[in-house]
């Protein structure tokens, strides 16, 4: 009986498991600053990220092109940060109505928001959400419009309308503080 030998065109589970790590160590930061971007706590955007990678090792034997496991992780954070979103906005609508009205920003918040990468950071958290992820993933990770069409699940055209639009707004809500703080 002859012993199996592994097809070298078909990872094994200890070669996918060192691919997923090389991965792991190359892209973890970014994705997590991707994440954070967008939803703002550290935390949650590492369980987003940790969640990607578990899917990645998951799937990797499914993966039709290996090559691409960097866009399908930028885009499973992506979608992981979107249902985070969500579930947030979900739970603000239901204390909202639970709880009573008149809530104040308090002076620390005040003090933070007043620094000029806090007022880009509000503009930006101001943004649609399409808006701010095609921002986010233009200017912050430096993607080309192909890769943040992947990474988004959009077309190209719709990548360049998202951006356009996410630019003029960020321009126009900038310059408006600006104006606010010189008066």
């Amino acid at each position: 009986m002859m012993p199996t030998m592994a097809l070298p065109d078909v990872p094994t589970p200890a070669h996918a498991d060192e691919l997923v790590a090389a991965l792991h160590r190359e892209q973890y930061g970014a994705l997590v600053r991707l994440a954070g971007l967008l939803l703002h706590d550290r935390g949650a955007s590492e369980e987003v990220v940790q969640d990607a990678f578990v899917q990645l090792h998951l799937r990797w034997r499914r993966l039709r092109d290996p090559e691409k496991a960097a866009a399908w992780l930028r885009s499973a954070v992506l979608n992981g940060a979107r249902s985070r979103l969500r579930h947030l906005e979900v739970g603000r609508r239901h204390a909202s109505r639970t709880s009573p009205v008149g809530g104040h920003e308090s002076a620390e918040d005040v003090a933070l928001a007043r620094g000029s990468h806090q007022g880009v950071v509000a503009a930006l958290q101001a943004l649609p959400p399409r808006q701010r992820e095609a921002v986010v993933l233009r200017y912050y990770l430096d993607l080309s419009e192909a890769e943040m069409a992947t990474a988004m699940g959009v077309s190209a055209g719709s990548v360049k309308t998202h951006l356009h639009r996410g630019l003029a707004a960020l321009h126009t809500r900038i310059e408006s503080r600006e104006a606010e703080g010189n008066t």
